[in-house]
């Protein structure tokens, strides 16, 4: 065939029906050439049909067709053609007429990958790849009102990296810069794939557990402490010993819970945990009701292993 001569990976189809299957995949090719007359669908059917997917990928359609009327090329350019060739065709023009295409596709997925650059920079912390502080605060309010609307929970984790100032003082902040790196890397590891982790600021983190509380929250603090300190992080010809302090609360539809104070009780844990040793978790109840924050049952809250 022409088109495989000329370098192209060519899926045929047999009909209009077949063709629109194919161009609905996400897969499917990024440039189409459809006959007009076609059993079952029509060559302006199948590409009204195609832009009315609305993918971010582009599908660039060329018409092929004996039609030579003005009225009908204009129709089947209102259809969502991009560009016609008549028949009989001639190779050259098809051909200029399909690099043409070509050079607006590579245009396309230039501004695709510049959005996706723009979006990561809004919502990404530039050292950490973590969402950073707005991402992950918004996240925390669709959780909970998510949480509303499934009768379900929603735990807060807030981290931070024990004595980190005295790793910057003493090997400079290339090296902190590392050790956030790294820790952020274990707490992603360390989560489930529909959890949220983000860089709250600093050396500090929030970590979002949809579906948590009571027992769930201790267990899952307690994992993630030991994922940041069970294993030295090397980096370069260092050889650290990280550990992180953790505080952690729960919100459930009957708390009436704001994204302010639960950041607020995690924040008064995550102290806690620090005047008592660090290198643990403790667990503060968030009580909207009383605007108040009570400890939980000794036997939940983790000690300093």
């Amino acid at each position: 065939m022409t088109l495989r001569k000329w370098g192209y990976e060519v899926v045929a189809a047999a009909d209009g029906i077949e063709a629109w299957d194919i161009l609905q995949k996400d897969d499917a090719p990024s440039l189409a050439i459809l006959d007009w007359v076609m059993p079952g669908l029509t060559g302006p059917e199948v590409c009204r049909l195609v832009r009315q997917l609305n993918k971010d990928r582009y599908t660039y359609q060329i018409l092929l067709t004996s039609k030579s009327l003005k009225e009908d090329l204009i129709e089947g350019m209102e259809a969502g053609a991009d560009d016609y060739v008549t028949k009989p065709f001639d190779q050259h023009e098809l051909q200029v007429r399909l690099r043409a295409g070509i050079r607006i596709l590579e245009l396309q997925s230039e501004l695709l990958a510049a959005r996706e650059e723009l979006r990561e920079q809004a919502t990404l912390d530039s050292l950490t790849r973590l969402w950073n502080r707005p991402t992950i605060l918004e996240i925390l309010k669709k959780e909970l009102s998510r949480m509303e609307r499934e009768d379900s929970s929603v735990g807060l984790v807030m981290m931070d990296i024990d004595h980190f100032k005295s790793i910057n003082d003493t090997y400079g902040h290339l090296i902190g810069d590392e050790v956030l790196k790294e820790c952020s890397r274990r707490l992603k590891a360390g989560v489930r794939a529909y959890d949220s982790v983000g860089r709250y600021g600093g050396e500090e983190f929030l970590i979002i557990l949809p579906g948590c509380h009571t027992q769930c929250i201790e267990s899952h603090s307690e994992r993630l402490r030991l994922l940041i300190s069970s294993e030295p992080m090397r980096i370069g010809n260092l050889e650290l010993q990280i550990t992180g302090s953790f505080g952690a609360t729960f919100a459930l539809p009957a708390f009436d819970a704001l994204s302010e104070g639960l950041i607020r009780t995690a924040d008064t844990a995550l102290y806690q945990a620090k005047r008592e040793g660090r290198d643990c978790v403790r667990i503060i109840q968030y009580d909207a009701a009383s605007n108040a924050q009570s400890e939980f049952d000794p036997q939940l809250v983790t000690s300093k292993r």
